[in-house]
């Protein structure tokens, strides 16, 4: 648990408009992490080792990327009992993003839309943040998740990746191609069968080149929509295996309304997270599961708000698990409750 609870907290964040009280959070959070005052959102690390990808993960609760997209509060995310932790979207260019307001909570289902649009400072100030971290030094495993900018023409996608990959690869335990956000025009065309095949191709080449420049293989992962069929997760699974992918993760937030429907915001556009998108993200986990056979690393993130919730990912068959909505929800002690419970969810499988 942590010294100050979250249920005091939230009544007063939610008084606020969502990237409001994201942005005060975040800043408190900055400011803090690294110093005594950090006490009163620790939490203590649920020792439950696992290797994935050929990483040593502490436990396997992660952050989502999103939520930290700039860097600037790896430390203190830690300090939440997370085995690891994902940062990101980073794109090569700074970009303001989507117009405000753009960010919206749904308290009545536990979720959240947003359509942020990858707003972020840029590769320069992401690496220099991830470099000030002392998270990987503590044997924790930090992902660094690349974008492309919202100019890049969808044509050129591939060239905004590859400039990630170069600027974090000598950062990062694993890095994310996403791919799979709704807020960045056409993003989630990269995700056709022949698209893909395009970019995993020249991301493999240059991973290649860069194993041999830095003498370290750095796992590489794609992030996917849940908004796909069984058809087209088949064909994603095929071109990871056949491009040497490292990893899956799924999924990203949803387009459908359809379990929202009528709450207030449900009609605001951007992508819904939270609760209602446990069940499509855990059929995309099955479905990839059965494609890609049972070594395939997965992460499944997607409306995990409950212990429960975090163990029914790992029976669709995840390897990890991300959280991000939970933790607006209910606070860091989900880190814990969740850790706690798939530790004993595998022992108990395992007895």
């Amino acid at each position: 648990m942590t010294a100050i609870p979250y249920a005091l907290l939230r009544p007063l964040l939610f008084c606020l408009d969502a990237e409001a009280a994201h942005d005060l959070t975040l800043e408190a959070l900055a400011r803090t992490q690294r110093t005594p005052l950090a006490w009163a959102y620790g939490t203590r690390l649920v020792s439950d080792p696992v290797t994935v990808a050929g990483l040593r993960f502490p436990n396997r609760v992660g952050l989502a990327a999103g939520l930290d997209k700039n860097a600037r509060c790896i430390d203190a995310l830690g300090a939440m009992g997370f085995g690891f932790v994902e940062v990101g979207t980073v794109t090569p260019r700074a970009q303001p993003g989507n117009p405000k307001p753009r960010m919206f909570r749904l308290p009545q289902a536990q979720a959240l839309i947003n359509r942020l649009g990858f707003n972020n400072e840029g590769l320069a100030a992401f690496v220099a943040n991830v470099q000030r971290s002392s998270f990987r030094a503590s044997g924790r495993v930090l992902g660094l998740n690349i974008g492309k900018n919202a100019s890049t023409p969808i044509a050129q996608a591939a060239d905004d990746y590859l400039l990630g990959l170069d600027a974090v690869y000598p950062h990062a335990d694993y890095v994310t191609v996403n791919i799979s956000s709704p807020n960045t025009h056409h993003l989630r065309e990269l995700q056709s069968d022949a698209a893909l095949d395009a970019l995993l191709a020249r991301l493999d080449e240059r991973r290649t080149a860069l194993r041999r420049t830095h003498g370290r293989q750095v796992p590489l992962f794609v992030k996917i929509a849940p908004d796909l069929d069984e058809t087209q997760v088949g064909l994603i699974a095929h071109s990871l295996l056949r491009h040497g992918m490292d990893g899956v993760i799924a999924t990203n937030t949803t387009l459908a309304r359809d379990a929202v429907h009528g709450m207030p915001n449900a009609a605001e556009s951007g992508g819904l997270s939270g609760a209602p998108l446990l069940q499509p993200s855990n059929q995309v986990v099955r479905q990839l599961r059965h494609a890609l056979g049972k070594d395939f690393p997965i992460i499944g993130v997607g409306g995990i708000l409950s212990a429960q919730d975090a163990i029914s990912k790992i029976q669709a068959g995840a390897d990890l698990v991300q959280i991000y909505t939970g933790l607006i929800y209910q606070g860091p002690e989900l880190v814990y409750r969740s850790a706690q419970a798939i530790r004993a969810h595998r022992q108990q499988v395992v007895g």
